[in-house]
C-alpha cells in the first residue's frame, strides 16, 4: 500500500467570494469530499481573481501549509478575469497534463462546455496542484475523476521509489 502525506488545501478563486458577496460552497463541498476520503484539511482560502494573489495563496498552500494536495476552484473559464492556469503554471515546476485532460474528457460527456476548460494540474516541490471549476457540481464532478490516482501520484510525487507496476 502506498504511503503518502495526505494534506489538502482548497483555494476559491472568486471575485464575489473573496468580498463577502458569494458564499463559498465549491470550496466547502471540496474540503468535506476530502475529507471523507481520509484527507487532513490545513488550510482554506478565498482569493479573488487576480494572477498575483492566486499565486501568492498556492505558494503559501504548499510552502506555509505543507498541503500535499492543492485544490483550487473557479478561474479556469474563458473570461476576462479566469487566470487560474496562469497563476498555477507560473508557480509550478511541471505540470501533469494527464489529469486535466482526463478531467475534460469525461466532463465533455455531460457538457460541452468542458471543452471551454483551461484547467490544469502541476508539481510544486512534492505538492500536486489541481484547478477545478467553480461550480459546485463542476467541481465535484471533476475531483471524481482524478480521486483514484490521487494516492498513487502523492506517493510518487513524495519520493516514493517503489516500482509502479508492483
Amino acid at each position: 500500500m502506498e504511503r503518502c502525506r495526505k494534506t489538502v488545501a482548497v483555494v476559491t478563486v472568486s471575485d464575489k467570494g473573496s468580498r463577502g458577496e458569494r458564499e463559498d460552497t465549491s470550496g466547502a463541498q471540496l474540503w468535506e469530499r476530502l475529507h471523507a476520503e481520509g484527507y487532513t484539511g490545513v488550510w482554506r482560502t478565498i482569493v479573488p481573481d487576480e494572477k498575483a494573489a492566486i499565486q501568492e495563496a498556492l505558494v503559501e498552500a504548499v510552502e506555509k501549509h505543507r498541503a500535499a494536495l492543492v485544490l483550487t476552484t473557479g478561474g479556469t473559464g474563458v473570461s476576462p478575469r479566469d487566470v487560474t492556469p496562469e497563476a498555477t503554471v507560473a508557480v509550478c515546476d511541471r505540470l501533469l497534463p494527464g489529469m486535466a485532460e482526463a478531467m475534460r474528457m469525461e466532463s465533455l460527456k455531460k457538457t460541452p462546455h468542458a471543452m471551454l476548460s483551461r484547467a490544469v494540474v502541476g508539481i510544486r516541490g512534492d505538492s500536486l496542484i489541481v484547478n477545478l471549476p467553480g461550480s459546485l457540481k463542476g467541481c465535484l464532478e471533476n475531483l471524481e475523476v482524478i480521486l483514484a490516482a490521487l494516492p498513487h501520484a502523492l506517493a510518487k510525487i513524495q519520493g516514493d521509489t517503489a516500482d509502479c507496476g508492483a
